[in-house]
């Protein structure tokens, strides 16, 4: 295949609103040591494109300004020494940016195969959340089969790969989210419960669903406000693990209430994290997460809403208008 000198991609004209997004063309990529070069057939759209757009989120040194964390597509070069995935490989991956165009590189060890009966649209929507949930719950969570969680944002591209890989590895799920419609569709995603913040208190509803006891575990992307309800629902030695800070970073945080219960808090973002930090997610998804995606235990993502490449304003327009309910994704062309 003959690989263009320039490309679509969608330029950010200026840090601020969505409207500044723009369809544009530039030079196409070539991938460096280590890399691979993937024509794009779709990317997932997420919240840290959000704050990068509003120029609160930059991207690490050397990646792409483009947005865009996650793609799927087919390789169409390598680099010297790459022996996986190979050209004509079809691949979703993980980037520091970039995705939103209709080339892209990523690190060779940071693909990973579509999975079986999943097609590229839907695999475009796997990466950014699998690698952030897997490594948060699992690698760093350490959530067990007899334990019991609770979700913030439930219905969210985040709330929705852990509703599904937390229910299939036997954990109790709990979410909030922000309307009934919200809810009912995490419980046909495989939450036990779904709590509706806006009408009902969520620490009041878990206790009543826990009889009287919390959980083990809290995911929250939250922050703010919700930080010190966290902490008194866990039970003894339970987790809050902190991904998101949606209502700020100031928190009081109650210390004899932390010793009493042994409790213990962590927070991560994926984004900086190593090629080699990733490579080891990346390397665990495809053992342990992907035959499970293959068997149908994981349902493929639930997408919401599919834009064209050109419509990438519009998509953030949608994801910050809250009513999604799953992933949102942009198409190429191509």
């Amino acid at each position: 295949m003959k690989i263009p000198g320039t490309m679509q991609l969608i330029q950010l004209s200026a840090t601020g609103d969505a409207d500044n997004l723009k369809i544009a063309r530039g030079p196409t990529p070539r991938p460096r040591s280590g890399e691979v070069l993937i024509r794009v057939a779709a990317a997932g759209i997420n919240r840290p494109d959000l704050l990068q757009r509003r120029g609160l989120y930059p991207q690490p040194p050397g990646a792409s300004e483009t947005l865009g964390l996650e793609v799927a597509g087919t390789v169409v070069r390598a680099a010297a020494g790459v022996q996986w995935p190979r050209v004509g490989a079809q691949v979703c991956a993980l980037l520091a940016g970039g995705g939103y165009a209709e080339y892209a590189t990523a690190p060779a060890t940071q693909c990973l195969p579509i999975p079986a009966r999943l097609s590229l649209l839907e695999a475009s929507a796997l990466p950014e959340t699998f690698f952030t949930v897997w490594s948060n719950l699992f690698m760093a969570g350490n959530l067990g089969a007899d334990e019991s969680i609770l979700i913030h944002g439930g219905s969210s591209g985040i709330g929705i790969t852990a509703i599904a890989i937390a229910h299939a590895f036997g954990a109790r799920v709990i979410v909030t989210a922000g309307s009934e419609l919200k809810c009912q569709a995490c419980l046909r995603l495989g939450a036990n419960h779904a709590i509706n913040y806006n009408t009902h208190d969520f620490v009041q509803q878990v206790r009543s669903l826990q009889d009287g006891k919390g959980v083990d575990v809290v995911l929250d992307m939250i922050g703010g406000s919700y930080f010190a309800r966290n902490l008194e629902l866990l039970n003894m030695r339970g987790r809050i693990i902190q991904i998101g800070l949606q209502q700020g970073s100031e928190v009081m945080l109650p210390l004899l209430t932390l010793m009493q219960k042994r409790a213990s808090v962590s927070g991560s973002t994926l984004r900086p994290r190593s090629v080699g930090e990733k490579a080891v997610i990346a390397q665990q998804l495809r053992q342990q997460v992907w035959p499970l995606i293959e068997s149908g235990k994981i349902r493929p993502p639930l997408i919401d809403k599919v834009f064209p490449l050109a419509g990438a304003a519009q998509a953030h327009a949608w994801m910050e208008r809250g009513q999604h309910i799953g992933k949102i994704v942009l198409q190429m062309a191509h």
